[in-house]
Formats: structure tokens, C-alpha cells, sequence
């Protein structure tokens, strides 16, 4: 059964997002509350280019294996830390 490890979001363009207990996510904007949420673009290169594109990362998902992965090689990430929500995406309902 696919679950959610982590939800996270940062109002201020930063790398990393700070990890909270539950989000709101908006239809057609995305997270509630977080800097990339919106119609328009708002990765400040794109917006540099054309503010008028569509905002196509409104959400930002990993798979939670991805962590493990990482730590096997040496690196140690905590969800949040690229910005993501973690849902178990390699787990399939039975």
C-alpha cells in the first residue's frame, strides 16, 4: 500500500524544506503555504525567463527508498532535505 513518509514546505525559495505534520495541497497551485506554489513559474531562473509559463512542480515527490539508497553511499539526507514530500511511490496497492 503506497504511504506518505514525510510532507513538507517552505514559504522563502530555499533548497531544503522544513518538514510539518500535515500540508494542504491546492488543485491547479499546489502546496498551500509553500514558495512554489502557484499558476505561473516560481524557480526564480524560470521566471527570469518567462514569469508567464505554467508552473508544472507545484509538488515535488521522491520515493522514500531513495534515502536508503543515499546512505548505503555514504550521504546522509532527512526528508525535507531536497524539498520533497515522500511518498512511497515504489509500493504498490494489493
Amino acid at each position: 500500500m503506497p504511504s506518505v513518509v514525510s510532507v513538507a514546505r517552505r514559504s522563502s525559495h530555499e533548497f531544503s524544506k522544513t518538514v510539518v505534520d500535515s500540508i494542504s495541497i491546492v488543485e491547479g497551485l499546489g502546496v498551500d503555504g509553500d514558495a512554489h506554489a502557484g499558476v505561473t513559474v516560481k524557480h526564480r531562473s524560470r521566471v527570469a525567463r518567462d514569469p508567464s509559463q505554467p508552473n508544472l512542480r507545484q509538488v515535488h515527490l521522491i520515493h522514500s527508498e531513495l534515502f536508503d539508497e543515499l546512505t548505503a553511499k555514504g550521504f546522509f539526507v532527512k526528508p525535507g532535505d531536497l524539498g520533497e514530500n515522500n511518498p512511497d511511490l515504489r509500493r504498490r496497492a494489493s
